[in-house]
Order: structure tokens, then sequence, then C-alpha cells
């Protein structure tokens, strides 16, 4: 067991409660362009290794960048929507260190002066309402990527594919406003949605377009200083994330309340053994040698630009959901779960404008489809059902031509086979029956059927009133009207 183990197992939650995190998020966040920040290459993933590159994205002697247009779009997009000051001059500067993954030796990114300052977004964690301050929005671009092989020393080999090298990202830094893992976490998810409805980037961190590094450290609670802050990288998941922070915040406080003082490193999250690892000190600015790029003009944002921009900006997630519960007339839970995606919101609408009645359509999609879809291990671009087709079925249920139950089974055919509502019903003879007649002959047998719960109606036990309902609803496998079936049993019964 390391050091650093056993100072993190011996903190208890008393002394725990002494002290208070301080976190800080750096997310980098490709953006969604066909092409490079400063060359055509393409930013396609999975193409052949090192395929999509030029002299520019490699860096070779006279090459000279140019901005993509649609990346300088996309970031001040994503700008707008986290409330920030554009500013209307801003500067590409020289990020110099020494990787393999950085042929330049050094990235272009932004510094001294940023795209945009001072945003905040909203964020919901452990029952409150929160807002989170962003620092700064800039632009860069990103490193290839390592790959490594084996495990032996004798037997390792690595890899550089340069195809990501030079892909537009945005950096968006966070203020040190986070306090524990479950903010932290809150505020990815909540960003993640802003940047998806935007359509800024696809978010998608298996493919590495979005990436978090965390920056936390820890002080005795109402300590005016922040403590020494730890870097804390490798972080490909918001679970990992809440886990090594988690970890970290309990590191800290072990060091601490043993004497000893926290370093300023950059440390690893170790997946397997759920720890983080030291991986190297951690660099200030200056170590970086940050310059203006000589061959890039400073970049400007005129207000006509970004009321352009502005313009152009897709509806946000809660305006989209305030515009729902007052559209639609649902309720802010369900607006909630049905804007958690934008596709999701999207197939939402689309079966609501087909003729569904929204109450019903947001109940089943909030409930049954969802459900359906996390069993077959679907997402909802993959629905096999069309909004038009459950729409339909939920006219037919409305319309009490099916009860509800016999919808239910009606959806999980349409869901599986992607037959249409009406050739289900007429196919399995699972039309409703309201004809009181036959309802009320159903009703008598059951009744003949139980004498013992006949007698303990008549002695004024009205909770078998619901026994009886449940059998005739059973009798008739589920497709009698259960308005009908209320109205005729207290009839019968009351005649018995």
């Amino acid at each position: 067991m390391t050091r650093d183990t056993q100072e993190a197992n011996r903190v208890t939650p008393e002394i725990m409660a002494k002290y208070e995190a301080v976190i800080g998020l750096e997310v980098h966040v490709q953006l969604k362009t066909r092409t490079k920040a400063f060359c055509g290459c393409s930013t396609r993933f999975g193409d052949a290794p090192n395929s999509n590159t030029c002299p520019v994205c490699l860096g070779l002697p006279g090459a000279l960048p140019v901005l993509n247009r649609r990346a300088r779009e996309l970031a001040i997009r994503a700008a707008l929507a986290l409330e920030c000051k554009i500013q209307e001059r801003s500067v590409f500067a020289r990020k110099n260190y020494f990787y393999p993954d950085l042929p330049k030796g050094y990235q272009i990114s932004q510094y001294e002066l940023p795209l945009a300052l001072a945003g905040s977004l909203k964020i919901e964690a452990e029952g409150a309402a929160k807002r989170i301050g962003i620092t700064r929005v800039h632009m860069e671009e990103d490193a290839a990527k390592n790959l490594h092989e084996g495990f032996a020393d004798s037997d390792r080999w690595s890899y550089i594919d340069y195809n990501r090298c030079g892909t537009p990202l945005i950096e968006i830094v966070s203020e040190p406003d986070i306090r524990t893992p479950a903010e932290a976490y809150s505020y990815l998810t909540t960003l993640k949605q802003v940047l998806e409805y935007t359509e800024v980037s696809d978010c998608n961190m298996e493919e590495g377009s979005l990436r978090c590094d965390a920056n936390v450290s820890v002080r005795l609670r109402g300590a005016p200083k922040f403590g020494t802050k730890v870097e804390a990288k490798n972080l490909n998941s918001f679970r990992y994330l809440a886990h090594a922070l988690e970890y970290e915040i309990e590191r800290q406080i072990g060091v601490m309340e043993a004497g000893g003082t926290v370093t300023q490193e950059t440390r690893l999250w170790n997946v397997a053994g759920g720890r983080t690892e030291a991986m190297r000190s951690k660099e200030f600015a200056h170590d970086y040698r940050y310059f203006p790029d000589p061959d890039l003009l400073p970049l400007t944002a005129s207000a006509a630009l970004v009321e352009q921009v502005r313009a152009a900006m897709p509806e946000l997630p809660d305006a989209k959901r305030a515009r729902f519960v007052s559209e639609y007339g649902i309720a802010e839970y369900d607006a909630g779960v049905l804007t958690a995606t934008r596709a999701l919101a999207g197939y939402f609408e689309a079966v609501a404008r087909a003729g569904a009645p929204a109450r019903a359509a947001a109940t089943w999609i909030s409930v049954e489809l969802l459900r359906r879809l996390k069993d077959a291990g679907k997402e909802i671009e993959d629905c096999p059902l069309a909004p038009a087709a459950l729409a339909e079925l939920l006219a037919i249920v409305e319309r009490g031509e099916i009860t509800a139950a016999s919808g239910k089974r009606v959806f999980a055919t349409m869901f599986d086979t992607g037959k249409k509502a009406r050739e289900i019903i007429a196919s399995e003879g699972m039309a409703q029956i309201s004809d009181p007649g036959a309802i009320e002959t159903i009703a008598r047998a059951v009744i003949a059927k139980n004498p013992e719960n006949l007698a303990k109606y008549r002695g004024g036990s009205e909770g078998v009133f619901k026994y009886f309902v449940g059998q005739v609803i059973k009798e008739s496998r589920g497709q009698a009207n259960p308005q009908i079936v209320n109205e005729i049993l207290k009839r019968v019964l009351a005649e018995a």
C-alpha cells in the first residue's frame, strides 16, 4: 500500500468535516468542424493513422496557418451560451512545450487576450441551485494522440497518430467555485448538455471530443486562503472525475492532518487502482514561454458578428424546458427528463405535433420508451419507433379504443417488430370492450365465484371493490373499459 493510499484511508468523516474542497475545472472541447483549426485537413475520427495531415498541422518549415472561420463562429456560440463577454480583440499565442505529440514544439492557443471572459453556468446539485463562474473561454488547437502497446519495458512500443493534431478546440476554465465532487459532476453534465444543444461539439468522450482536467485543493472551513492545488488528469468520464476528486480530497486532508505539505503537481487517475498517482511537477504559466503567434493576426469579433452568431443560436436547454411547460402543459419534472438531450426533446415534439396528447406523450416517453431503450442498449437516435407511430397509438388509447394496459402490450410489440398499432390490435383482438351487457356478464360471473369477498363487501369492506374490479379486468384480458366496469360493478354488487 502506498503512503498516499494509507493517508486517504485513515481520514474519518469527523476529520473530513473540518475541511472544504476548492475545485476548478478545465474542459477541452473539440469543435464540430469538418476541417482543422488552421488548415484544410479533415477532422474525421477513425481514419487511418496519419492520413489527415499536411505541412501546416505537422509544423513543417514555411507552412503558414489560416484560421478556420467556422471554428471561430462555434467558439463564439459556446461563449454566448455560457453568458460570457466576447472580447472584440483576442490574440493567438504560442504555448511552448516539448512532447512527442506536438510536432511544432508549441501549441497555438490564447493566453493574455482570450476570446471571452466572465461567464457563468447554473447547475443543480445536492438539492440546490448554484451558479459556477466561467473565468474564460479561449481557442486553441489539439495535440496528436499517443498510442501505447505492451507492458514490459522490454516489449513496450509507443506510436503517434497525428490525425488529431490541429483539431480546433475551445478550453472552458471555471472559477474555483465548485466545492464537492457532486457539484463538479453536475457542472460537467450541464456543460455537456449546453454544448450539445448549441451543436458546438458532439461531446463524444470515447473519441476524445470532450476532456477534463480538475484542479483541487483543500482548506480548513472558513479559511480565507486557498490551499495548494493539485491537477488531476486522465479523467475520461464524469464518473471517474467524481471518484478522482473524492480520493484526492481525502488524500490531501490526510497529508495535512499528518503534518505534511501538499505538493503542487499533476496526478493521473489510476482507474484500476482507484487512486491518483503522481505524474510530474505542475508547470506555471511562465514555464510555457507564451508569446503572440507571429503568423496569425489578432482575432476580431465585431458586435455585428456576435449578434449574427447569437441570432443563429439554437434554443438552449433552460429555454426549452420552460417552453415545454408553458406550451404543452406538462410538469416541470417531465420537461426536465424530456430535454435531457436535444434528440429526445425533438422526438417528444415530433410525437406531440403528430397529434398525440402532449401529457400522455410525455408520460409514455419518459417511462415506457426510455425504459425500453435502456433495456435494448439503444439511444433515442436509434429508436425503432417513429414519432408518428407512437402518436397514433397514444391517440387510440386516448379515444378509449383500447385500454392503457393493452396499449402497453401494443407498444412493446411495436418496439420489437416495427408493426403499426392498428395492425397489432386487429391481429390480436385487443379492441376495448365497452359493451355494458358483455361487461355485466363477466362481472356477475366473477361475483358468483367469490361469495366470501361478496360477504366482506356487504359487511362494509370497501377495499374488496378494487379486488372485483381487478378480476373483471383480468377476465376480459385487460380489454374491459375501466370506467364502465366500475359503474356496472357498483350496481350489480348493490343488487347482489
